[in-house]
């Protein structure tokens, strides 16, 4: 748990610098950059599918742990700035919305089942699911909005849901040694029948 706890300090830290520092960077450009910053950001944060399935990509890798503690989270977000670029370009890409909704109940499914994936499979998995997040993002963004101020407002507002998981996943771990795993599947189980919900058009 000691090198679990140091990894997860270290990511935490990481993640904590990249969500700040896109704010600093466009500070100085502007009313637009920093509208579009701000635009960007509570776009995860604020629709219950990116929520939900971002914190499940954070507890994905609590479960995993060792070096997927970083690299699992980080090939969700390095692959949804590529599905946000493709957003903001207008190109097409199919079954967006049923992709992130499906992402719900598989990455769900995957923490309440508990899944030992090898790191390359998760960081896949999660990566095929964060191409539809990011593309959705990319296509809402504002018309006064800057692209790079927009998409790191994006990039931030992941990362800390990101590690809202870890945190969550952290929490348990250390509350509840006895029914830790127990607990963090139940979650995991709750999240999939929400994102069967999604699916189904129930919520």
């Amino acid at each position: 748990m000691g090198l679990r706890s140091s990894r997860a300090s270290a990511f935490t830290a990481a993640l904590s610098v990249l969500a700040l520092s896109p704010s600093l960077a466009f500070a100085h450009t502007g009313v637009g950059a920093t509208h579009g910053f701000a635009h960007g950001f509570m776009h995860p944060v604020t629709g219950l599918d990116h929520v939900l399935a971002m914190v499940t990509v954070g507890l994905f890798a609590w479960q995993l742990g060792g070096r997927a503690i970083w690299a699992v989270p980080s090939a969700f977000v390095a692959v949804m700035a590529i599905g946000g670029g493709l957003g903001m370009a207008g190109l097409d890409v199919p079954f967006v919305e049923l992709g992130i909704a499906l992402s719900v109940v598989v990455l769900g499914a995957v923490v309440a089942l508990r899944l030992e994936a090898p790191l390359a499979l998760a960081m896949g998995l999660v990566g095929f699911f964060a191409m539809f997040h990011g593309y959705a993002h990319g296509v809402e963004m504002p018309e006064n909005a800057g692209g790079l101020s927009y998409g790191a407002g994006f990039m931030a507002g992941t990362a800390l849901l990101h590690l809202a998981g870890l945190g969550i996943g952290m929490t348990i771990g250390r509350l509840a040694d006895a029914h830790g795993r127990d607990w963090t599947r139940a979650v995991g189980a709750l999240v999939c029948v929400i994102g069967v919900g999604l699916v189904s058009g129930i919520f």
